[in-house]
């Protein structure tokens, strides 16, 4: 099952989002169910993700978002997850 997590970044926490972007990245390394992700943009500036999880449910989309080395440094202002169905690429 495809998810996209879709979560912006909270108002001034650039800084949170770079000292905790080595283990967020190990994290969808070592997890192993991240199909695409990279950050949403204004500008140049980052100010969120957007992930596409292949998980077996919600639920286990739900336990891996939890569990983001950015959602524990509380990062994001707001994260929403939606089955996705891929169609091109």
């Amino acid at each position: 099952m495809l998810i996209a997590l879709i979560a912006r970044d909270k108002a001034g926490a650039l800084q949170t989002r770079l000292d905790n972007r080595t283990a967020h990245l190990a994290y969808i390394e070592e997890t192993g169910v991240v199909a695409q992700a990279g950050p949403l943009l204004d500008g140049d500036a980052m100010i969120g993700s957007l992930v596409i999880l292949d998980v077996e449910n919600l639920a286990a989309a739900e336990a891996w978002a939890a569990n983001d080395p950015y959602a524990l440094a509380g990062l994001f202002d707001s994260v929403e997850l939606i089955p996705w169905k891929k169609v091109i690429g």
